[in-house]
């Protein structure tokens, strides 16, 4: 009597698009803690010359700012393929071709 339909084909695309928007947020957050405060925890201990500067020094200084724009700019990417998939012909209905399209190969303008 009380039955739920099945969630339909777009509604589970949604959701594992949002299952990997999470595992990669995930990731990326798990990267920004490491970077901010597992280093700084660590800083004392990590006395090695790394481009002519002590390790902790240059990770404070320039480090962290670079790996967090890479950060941003690798989520950023990923979110574009992701929404690319969802925009693409097998998730939309068939387009109708063009007329260039519908002519076969090595046919003439003319």
């Amino acid at each position: 009597m009380n039955e739920t339909p099945a969630p339909d084909l777009a509604e589970a695309r949604q959701r594992l698009a949002w299952r990997r928007n999470l595992r990669w947020i995930c990731g990326l957050l798990a990267i920004w803690f490491t970077v901010t405060f597992v280093v700084a925890w660590f800083a004392r201990e990590l006395r090695f010359s790394f481009f002519g500067w002590p390790f902790s020094f240059w990770v404070g200084a320039q480090g962290a700012l670079v790996v967090y724009v890479l950060m941003a700019a690798l989520y950023a990417w990923r979110m574009n393929r992701i929404d690319a998939e969802a925009d693409s012909p097998a998730a939309a209905p068939a387009a109708v071709p063009s007329q260039g399209a519908s002519r076969g190969p090595g046919a003439d303008a003319a």
